[in-house]
């Protein structure tokens, strides 16, 4: 094995903490807990609590039982290893979930009211005049701001507030602006006029603010800063830009590709094929690109945009080399992407999402390996390593390539709940070359997930057809998603190093709704994901939907 997905262990260990067996089963843990607690307190504070309607009052007397505690019968708990080991396991109440078999209608969250501050003054006092609302607005405390900017459905009062965050631009006449006043920073280099950054990073990504004030804002190229335009998707309506990130938080750089100042989108329903198409073609060159680069080839085209044809001859030319040798001269070795998608923010100030512009992709290669603190080299991370030291240890242990069996446990799957009359699938889409499916065991609740269906470990081993189900699948759960009722999800690739000598890897997509009511807690941070809906009425949900 390379040095770089080698196990940190000599020997495969005597078990492996999955879900899926060796047989092409899920195995899935039941808790029915039922137990004795010892009473050691000593004192009783009764006290009366309140009253009902009738007036008869209301204690509390059943905090205080003068007995030791027998419980029969606790809520079962379903407890299901993460097919990866690395992400965890999930545990399933079953007073949750049981509520919504047979009902997907309950498998929602409802949509946000429309909300308007200047509504609620005129309901208030209908002779306010807007002068006095937006008095009324302009001297609402900062926290109640960032509440409105994030949940105002007003593009009016959102206008406002964005004249109240930053300086803008406009014609006379106009009540639009075409541009953003500037300041210059102590280095002279011109920057735009922000007076409150959190209010402005929260209205920029409010979908009712007016697309004049979001082009000014934060679309059009250079508002955000200098960072260089290195390629560009151009289909029709669809116009995606892909930016250079020089210094990064991923070492090395990383690239980003925008949806234009021209082609606004802010909801996933509002993505077409060809605007993911875009979005994934700009990853695809530029991981082929930079490859290609590493191994001498050369390249098909220089500013202009490779097609697919010319994409694809490149791709096998690449693969070509990695099979003749070439592997050992890349010192970028693996890929690196993600998504976020939906933007939230609290009215304390606490950054609930990460975008800055809805559609946004992020990628990066990643190199083989850094000189640490001593001069010896380390292992660079990527996440998809742990699949790969995984599958490893899978093989060894049981003598069956991981995917094998992960794959026929899908097909073969039993309901959660061992319900014998409701639906037990998990797929949701499918077809030659990939699958869209909830994993049996989710780190978030509807988390969704799309995996290659051949052994396809990294986008180079990915032909057009492959790359093409890809983006099909991954606009699918990301509208699913949305049509739920998620507004934020985060997105990231699973998947191999170019060189790996674990060819039975399948690249897998997953797609983390980041849920209401569901905050990082002490479970998420021991990687014991809590969710309340069986994973198999979540696929029916969704099939649902596509029909």
């Amino acid at each position: 094995m390379a040095s770089h997905d080698t196990p940190s262990f000599s020997e495969a260990p005597p078990f492996l903490r999955t879900c899926v067996s060796p047989d092409g089963r899920f195995r899935v843990g039941r808790h029915q807990p039922a137990f004795e607690v010892v009473n050691l307190r000593e004192n009783e504070f009764i006290s009366r609590l309140g009253h009902l309607p009738d007036g008869t009052p209301v204690w509390n007397h059943a905090n205080f039982p003068g007995t030791d505690i027998q419980e029969p019968g606790a809520d079962i708990i379903y407890e299901i290893p993460n097919p990866l080991p690395f992400r965890g396991t999930t545990f399933i109440n079953s007073a949750w979930a049981d509520p919504k078999v047979g009902h997907p209608e309950k498998i929602r969250i409802p949509p946000p009211s429309p909300c308007s501050f200047f509504d609620s003054l005129t309901s208030f006092q209908p002779a306010m005049t807007d002068k006095e609302k937006t008095g009324f607005l302009t001297a609402l405390p900062h926290p109640l701001k960032l509440a409105l900017a994030q949940e105002s459905t007003d593009p009016k009062e959102l206008c406002l507030l964005a004249g109240h965050a930053c300086t803008l631009v406009f014609d006379p006449g106009s009540d639009m602006p075409w541009g953003m006043g500037f300041q210059t920073d102590t280095k002279k280099t011109p920057v735009p006029d922000i007076r409150y950054p959190d209010l402005f990073e929260v209205l920029v990504n409010n979908p009712y603010l007016p697309d004049a004030y979001k082009t000014a804002m934060v679309l059009r190229p250079g508002i955000q800063g200098n960072s260089e335009i290195i390629g560009e998707y151009t289909r029709g309506p669809t116009h995606v830009f892909e930016y250079l990130r020089r210094n990064s938080y991923i070492p090395w750089g990383h690239f980003a590709a925008n949806m234009a100042h021209d082609a606004i989108r802010y909801r996933a329903r509002d993505l077409t094929l060809n605007d993911i198409r875009g979005l994934r073609h700009l990853y695809y060159q530029r991981v082929y690109c930079r490859v290609a680069r590493q191994l001498n080839l050369p390249l098909p085209a220089h500013r202009a945009m490779l097609s697919v044809p010319d994409l694809e001859t490149l791709r096998q030319a690449i693969i070509m080399a990695l099979e003749n040798g070439g592997g050992s001269e890349l010192q970028f070795n693996g890929a690196l992407w993600g998504w976020n998608f939906g933007f939230g923010s609290a009215a304390s100030g606490h950054r609930l999402h990460a975008s800055h512009q809805m559609i946004h992709q992020q990628n990066a290669l990643i190199p083989r390996q850094v000189t640490d603190n001593t001069g010896a080299t380390l292992p660079c991370f990527a996440c998809g390593d742990l699949v790969s030291d995984f599958i490893w240890a899978f093989e060894k242990i049981h003598g069956r390539p991981f995917f094998d069996a992960y794959i026929d446990a899908m097909t073969n799957n039993g309901r959660t709940d061992a319900n014998p009359k409701e639906e037990s699938s998990l797929i949701i889409h499918e077809d030659d070359h990939v699958i869209l499916f909830v994993p049996k065991a989710q780190v978030s609740e509807w988390e969704l997930q799309v995996m290659t269906r051949s052994r396809v470990p990294h986008v180079l081993a990915a032909d057009t057809k492959v790359r093409d189900a890809l983006d099909r699948a991954i606009l699918k759960a990301v509208q699913l998603l949305e049509t739920l009722g998620a507004q934020m999800v985060t997105g990231i690739e699973l998947s191999a190093r170019f060189d790996t000598s674990v060819p039975d890897q399948h690249m897998i997509y997953s797609f983390i709704p980041r849920m209401p009511y569901a905050p990082p807690t002490f479970s998420e941070a021991q990687l014991r994901w809590i969710a309340g809906v069986y994973p198999e009425d979540l696929a029916r949900a969704c099939r649902s939907i596509l029909t």
